[in-house]
C-alpha cells in the first residue's frame, strides 16, 4: 500500500524533475551574481547593466520551455498519440493492436496503467468479435440445413407421380425439419434472455421427483420405438427451490440427449439422492459416450460430438443448460467413456444454500 501511494505521489510530483529544475535554477542564479559582480567590477553603463540581466533570463525560459516542452511531448504527447492510433486500428477492425508499458512493473503511472486496460479491452474486444462471427456462421449453417432439406422435399413433393406413400414419407421430413428449425431459433432466443438477463428466475419450492418423472415420462414413446430401458430410481418427494419452469428445460435437455445417443436395445438412467446441502440428479446412457476432446467443448454453443449430424441437434441444448444451473447456482458435471456411455450430474443446493446465492448474480 505504501508503494502504491509513494508511486502515486511521485507521478503528481516527480523528485527527479524537481531536482534537475533546482540544480538548472541555482545554477543560472550564480551565472547571473557572476554577471552582475563583473558589470559592477568594469562600471559597464546603466543600459549594459540593464539589457544583460534581461537577455540572460529571456534565454533561461526561452531554455525551460523548450526542455520543458520536450518532456510533456516525451511523457505525454508521444503516449496519447500512439493511443489515439491504436484506437482507430480498434474502430476499423484491428483487434491485435498492443501498445507495451512505458515502464516497468514496479515504476507503472497512471499511463501505463491506461494501456494495460486498453490492451485487456482490446484483447475482450477481439474474443467477442471472434464468438460473433462463429455464432453468425454456426447459426448460418444450422439454419441453412433444414432449409435445404425442406426446399428439396417440397420439390419432390410437385412430382404428380409420387405414391401416398412417398407424398407422407417427404411431407414428414419436412416436418421433422421445421420442427428442427423452431426449436433452433426458440433455443436462442431463450440463451440470449437468460445472458442479457432479461429473464429473471421466479424462485419457488417445488416438488422436484413429480418434475422429474413428469418429464421423463414424455419421452415414452421414444425408449418404447427404440425399445431402451429406461430405469428410474427417485424418491418419494424432495423439495427444491428454483424456477421450475427453466429447471424442466434442463431435465427435457439432459433426457433428449440421453435418448438420442443411445442405440437401441440400450439403456437410459435417471438417479436422484439427496444429501444435507445438495440434492443430486443424475442422467446416464449406454450411448456412444464423448470423446477427451469433446468433453472440454461440451458446452460451447452449436458444439456438437457428432460432427456428422447423423443424430439431429443444434448443439445449443447443453450450453443453455449450463446457463440455467449457473442462475440457480448449481453444478453440472460430465462423466463419460467412449463406446460405454455419458453420465450428466447435476447438484443443486438446498434452500438454505440457494437463500445465501438468490439474486447475487442479479
Amino acid at each position: 500500500m505504501r508503494g502504491r501511494k509513494r508511486r502515486r505521489l511521485e507521478s503528481r510530483f516527480p523528485p527527479s524533475l524537481f531536482a534537475l529544475y533546482l540544480v538548472i535554477l541555482l545554477l543560472m542564479s550564480g551565472i547571473h551574481t557572476g554577471l552582475i559582480t563583473l558589470s559592477n567590477e568594469y562600471e559597464w553603463n546603466a543600459f549594459i547593466q540593464i539589457i544583460l540581466p534581461i537577455t540572460y533570463w529571456s534565454l533561461v525560459a526561452v531554455g525551460l520551455t523548450v526542455f520543458t516542452r520536450h518532456q510533456i511531448a516525451k511523457t505525454y504527447d508521444h503516449p496519447m498519440k500512439e493511443l489515439a492510433k491504436a484506437a482507430l486500428q480498434v474502430a476499423q477492425g484491428d483487434f491485435s493492436v498492443y501498445i507495451p508499458p512505458l515502464h516497468t512493473s514496479n515504476r507503472y503511472d497512471y499511463l501505463d496503467l491506461m494501456f494495460l486496460d486498453f490492451n485487456k479491452m482490446v484483447a475482450e474486444l477481439g474474443s467477442l468479435e471472434t464468438m460473433r462471427t462463429d455464432f453468425i456462421a454456426n447459426v448460418s449453417h444450422e439454419i441453412k440445413t433444414p432449409l435445404a432439406t425442406i426446399q428439396n422435399y417440397a420439390q419432390l413433393l410437385q412430382n404428380p407421380s409420387l405414391t401416398k406413400e412417398e407424398q407422407d414419407t417427404y411431407t414428414a421430413v419436412i416436418l421433422s425439419s421445421t420442427q428442427r428449425l423452431s426449436a433452433l431459433v426458440t433455443n436462442i432466443l431463450k440463451l440470449n434472455k437468460l445472458e442479457s438477463q432479461q429473464i429473471i428466475p421466479q424462485f419457488e419450492s417445488y416438488d422436484l421427483c413429480r418434475q422429474l418423472s413428469d418429464c421423463a415420462l414424455t419421452f415414452e414413446a421414444v425408449w418404447e420405438e427404440k425399445q431402451i430401458e429406461f430405469e428410474a430410481e427417485l424418491e418419494d418427494r424432495i423439495t427444491i427451490h428454483a424456477d421450475e419452469s427453466l429447471m424442466e428445460l434442463v431435465w427435457n435437455n439432459l433426457l433428449s440427449n440421453a435418448f438420442k445417443f443411445t442405440e437401441p436395445g440400450g439403456t437410459v438412467t435417471l438417479r436422484q439422492t439427496s444429501e444435507t446441502d445438495f440434492i443430486t440428479v443424475s442422467v446416464s446412457d449406454t450411448g456412444c459416450g464423448i470423446s477427451p476432446e469433446a468433453k472440454d467443448h461440451i458446452f460451447d454453443k452449436f458444439y456438437q460430438g457428432d460432427t456428422s449430424h447423423a443424430t439431429e441437434g443444434n448443439g445449443l441444448g447443453l450450453t443453455l443448460t449450463l446457463r440455467i444451473l449457473q442462475i440457480m447456482n448449481a453444478e453440472i458435471s460430465v462423466d463419460s467413456t467412449e463406446g460405454q456411455g455419458t453420465t450428466f450430474t447435476v447438484r443443486i443446493p438446498t434452500r438454505e444454500k440457494v437463500k445465501e446465492h438468490i439474486y447475487d448474480e442479479w
